[in-house]
């Protein structure tokens, strides 16, 4: 069986993460939503997405194919109904589709047509960018139990101060020497070759990917998910880095998610708690203005490629596109559009040439090339986000 996973009607409001990467890309818990599904399906996926990613995700078409929201995590029972599947089926979660089968003959597909299937079990969904931190929690406890189940953990160093090691586990090659692991409030899951620096103090939940550092002295509160190729310092509470990402020194981050390629400069604060404990209003990229979100706890959102200097400070609930570069002393806006330069005493466009010249440097870093394929998005994305930009 061929499976598709398609962006679905949420991809507008997991912006600006969805600007670079389809859905399924996505990561919540220790996997992307991709990695995931493919766990759970026993087989490789494409995808359905914006045609200016298609070339970087493409999607393959076969005589039979199963389609997937990826905006909804797997889980073993909507697996199941899903390898079980037949042609004019679909699988509903209340009034949203969550898969339906088709076949490389359908010219077009009406899914009222199709005999529906209620799935009535838990699952989790992604539906807004906050979403990626509130239910990070759940996700971290069901990749740990899928990617551990019978296999064992490499041996934990006892000179480690551990409470409740039977939750924790450590792939290949990791380091740890002379911390503190508190898995008694959920899993701590350590990645093949990450390194856990001396005098970490870590509460799960926790997941530290392939390669990535835990810088000495930090302090880290679950549930909180560091992907692959990351450098983590300082106190972080409940946030996520998808991977190749820094923020290696001191500076308060929570309830926040940075995408790839980030880099948060020595002594950045965000801040997640308005002063007045009101709930937090958050940049609507479909609306284009500040939504509720019903939190009282928020921080920074910020997209692929986008930095910021040293001492930055982020007001609650702040939003930073794509390609950004931020710095100066003062609070900036609570909303950055993609390819902005500058901070609290105003933006100007931040050149394309020059935003490329840096991650082109960053990327070689950690040896990854910039492709003619990546310059083709970011150049997209430009253009789509000239209208919030101000020179």
């Amino acid at each position: 069986m061929n499976y598709i996973l398609f962006d679905g009607p949420v991809r507008n409001a997991l912006l600006p993460f969805t600007y670079t990467r389809p859905v399924a890309d996505i990561r919540i818990g220790i996997l992307t939503v991709r990695e995931k599904w493919e766990k759970y399906l026993g087989y490789t996926t494409t995808t359905i997405t914006e045609e200016y990613l298609a070339d970087k995700y493409p999607m393959v078409e076969m005589e039979h194919n199963i389609l997937i929201n990826a905006s909804f995590l797997p889980n073993e029972d909507i697996t199941e109904l899903i390898k079980g599947l037949e042609p004019e089926q679909a699988i509903f979660y209340g009034e949203e589709v969550v898969a339906f089968f088709t076949t490389e003959a359908q010219e077009e597909v009406d899914l009222s047509a199709y005999e529906a299937i209620e799935y009535e079990g838990e699952i989790i969904q992604i539906q807004n960018t906050w979403d990626l931190f509130s239910k990070n929690g759940e996700a971290i406890e069901a990749d740990f139990d899928l990617i551990t189940s019978g296999r064992t953990s490499q041996p934990l160093p006892s000179s480690n101060n551990v409470i409740s090691p039977e939750n924790i586990f450590l792939e290949e090659g990791v380091t740890i020497e002379f911390c503190t692991l508190n898995a008694s409030t959920g899993p701590i899951y350590l990645g093949k070759n990450s390194f856990v620096m001396e005098g970490s103090i870590i509460r799960g939940g926790f997941a530290l990917g392939e390669s990535s550092v835990v810088k000495m002295g930090a302090r880290i509160y679950g549930p909180t998910t560091i992907g692959p190729g990351c450098k983590i310092g300082g106190e972080v509470t409940n946030s996520i880095l998808f991977g190749n990402s820094n923020k290696g020194h001191e500076g308060y981050l929570g309830n926040s998610v940075l995408g790839e390629w980030c880099n948060i400069g020595a002594d950045t604060n965000s801040s997640n708690l308005k002063n007045d404990y009101s709930h937090i209003r958050l940049w609507d990229y479909e609306t284009e203005s500040f939504a509720k979100t019903g939190l009282q706890f928020c921080g920074l959102l910020m997209g692929d490629h986008s930095k910021c200097g040293i001492n930055t400070m982020f007001n609650t609930g702040t939003v930073v596109g794509v390609s950004a570069n931020i710095f100066g002393s003062g609070y900036p806006r609570n909303f950055i559009p993609s390819f902005s330069w500058g901070g609290a005493a105003g933006f100007v466009t931040y050149k394309p040439e020059k935003a490329y010249q840096t991650a082109e440097a960053m990327m070689q870093r950690r040896g990854y090339e910039f492709t003619a394929g990546e310059k083709a998005i970011l150049n997209h994305i430009f253009e789509i986000t000239k209208k919030w930009r101000k020179d």
